[in-house]
């Protein structure tokens, strides 16, 4: 993949940790596919709102992970991304790795979040797959060619929220994941030691 590419795959990573779904609903909607679509509508009003703010990127990057922590499940992607090695993790560990692991996405990303200024999606179809749906995106961003993306939405814990989507096709939920492995080997498997980066990151 090339530079543009790469770059563009880190912004959307972005969205994904910051707009991780984007409006609960009341918990009492079930989940169907015009809530699906809301949520992914109302996300971009959120990102839109932040990204023209005109605050300092210190700002942005707390509002970014402010909106990921409101409305993603965080339980579930941050034992997705640790992956086997969760299972040794102790409960404190866990709950520890959660809260660095939102922070240390909104400043790897936070800073690209400005990029998405005048940018617009166009929902092309909403899918029902197994227990969650799948809406099927087109991103225009300014200067870019359009990104093909798909979001993954379900209801696991009651309420309607964001855990995982792809962009052109490459699943990102996993390669934060193998990101996450990647440190983790690199401390010989220490917990603490991937945690302590990773509040380290700037």
């Amino acid at each position: 993949m090339n530079v543009c590419g790469l770059f563009r795959r880190h912004l959307i990573v972005g969205i994904l940790a910051c707009g991780v779904t984007f409006g609960h609903l009341n918990a009492s909607h079930a989940l169907d596919e015009a809530a699906a679509e809301t949520l992914i509508n109302t996300l971009m009003d959120d990102i839109n709102h932040v990204a023209t703010s005109g605050k300092p990127t210190p700002e942005i990057i707390r509002d970014f992970e402010a909106i990921f922590a409101k409305y993603s499940d965080t339980a579930y992607i941050a034992a997705y991304v640790m992956g086997v090695d969760g299972r040794r993790a102790t409960p404190r560990q866990k709950k520890t790795f959660s809260k660095v692991f939102q922070s240390y996405v909104a400043r790897k990303y936070g800073k690209q979040f400005r990029d998405f200024v005048g940018g617009r999606l166009e929902i092309r179809q909403v899918n029902a797959v197994k227990k969650w749906y799948e809406v099927e995106i087109r991103a225009f961003m300014p200067n870019q060619s359009p990104i093909e993306m798909t979001f993954r939405v379900h209801n696991r814990t009651g309420q309607n929220l964001f855990f995982n989507m792809f962009v052109e096709g490459v699943n990102l939920l996993l390669n934060e994941r193998t990101e996450i492995g990647t440190i983790l080997e690199k401390h010989n498997g220490d917990i603490d030691a991937l945690i302590t980066e990773l509040e380290q990151f700037s």
